[in-house]
């Protein structure tokens, strides 16, 4: 089976979830939507396929699956638009940027009985998941005590900050995925500190450019995430898990992996510069599981409930930030703990 694929937004992610759909012989690119039309024809040109509506990709009876990569507060709409065409939906985070809008967007879904996954890309970098089968093996023990330092080359644009949701919501909200994917529990309590260290624009915007978040779980497990806007070396992607009986971390990447010495010392090539490059094996996984679930008809995870949860962290995050106390998850958005989240990671 071929799953046939309608690209939703031929921006940057559009664009690299357009290679990844078209490298993966399972699947095939058959039209791209995107309300700047020089945009969407340049990559249908580059991937050989046609330009179409979102209207008409939603009536198209040779698509099965479409990727949603339009800007975040149309990803509701078009998910229970496309769920109830019976259209097998891959939807970039964040689902919306409000917890209740999630929820009933949700709902939609579920009634639809449609296939559902959120593009949190980091599980499917191979290191990260090196990582996540150490501890599913047991080498390290029972898992304690979780680090990710996540850090930009650079602030996007002020536009950008301005209809993205904010630092939370937009940048950690990759970092709360993980958080959770690592370890293992549902995240009870959450402590959020902020500040405009980058740009000062940025915090006229109403946003933060450098934020620490420490995560807890009922048991006392932690997690802590460091994020900033800013780092001059190169795009930071760190992630180090402590437990019971030893760690396991994952390194950042380069594109090259040497090291030259010399009378000069030692030195090794500078890293990936953006997540596009750092991240392409991942988006190409990533895209191969949602079509396995296509295919089998399986439940997709990263699934819905999973966005919802983050967004919800990312949530109680900038109401810990603004108000400077810890907050329960519980006030976001109710009791959301659900053992069967973690199944089948």
């Amino acid at each position: 089976m071929t799953v046939r694929f309608g690209l939703l937004g031929a921006g940057r992610i559009g664009k690299v979830h357009a290679k990844a759909v078209s490298s993966n012989p399972a699947a095939r690119l058959v039209a791209v939507a995107d309300a700047f039309e020089k945009a969407a024809t340049d990559l249908a040109t580059a991937y050989g396929c046609e330009v179409r509506s979102i209207e008409q990709i939603l009536a198209s009876a040779d698509i099965d699956a479409v990727v949603i990569c339009t800007p975040t507060d149309t990803h509701a709409d078009l998910i229970e638009q496309f769920s109830k065409a019976g259209k097998a939906i891959f939807c970039e985070k964040p689902i919306d940027l409000d917890v209740e809008r999630v929820k009933s967007c949700l709902k939609v879904v579920d009634g639809s009985g449609g296939t559902l996954m959120v593009g949190f890309n980091r599980r499917f970098d191979p290191h990260f998941m090196a990582v996540k089968a150490v501890i599913d093996k047991g080498e390290i023990g029972a898992v304690e005590m979780v680090q990710i330092t996540s850090r930009d080359p650079g602030a996007p644009p002020v536009d950008y900050i301005k209809r993205s949701g904010g630092i939370f919501r937009d940048m950690t909200i990759h970092d709360f995925d993980m958080a959770r994917f690592l370890l293992g529990e549902e995240i009870d309590t959450v402590s959020a500190y902020a500040s405009n260290l980058v740009d000062k624009a940025i915090g006229e915007a109403g946003d933060f450019d450098s934020v620490s978040v420490i995560l807890t779980t009922a048991s006392g497990k932690h997690a802590t995430i460091s994020n900033s806007r800013r780092a001059t070396y190169g795009y930071d992607q760190r992630i180090e898990v402590h437990g019971s009986k030893g760690a396991v971390s994952a390194e950042n990447q380069r594109p090259v992996s040497i090291e030259v010495a010399n009378a000069s010392g030692y030195t090794r090539p500078p890293l990936h510069d953006f997540f596009m490059t750092r991240y392409t094996e991942a988006y190409a996984r990533e895209i191969s599981t949602f079509i396995d679930a296509v295919e089998s008809k399986s439940p997709a995870s990263p699934s819905g409930l999973d966005g919802l949860i983050a967004l919800a962290l990312a949530e109680a995050a900038l109401k810990s930030a603004t108000e400077n106390r810890v907050v329960k998850v519980s006030e976001i958005t109710g009791a959301l703990a659900d053992k069967t989240v973690f199944q089948g990671r």
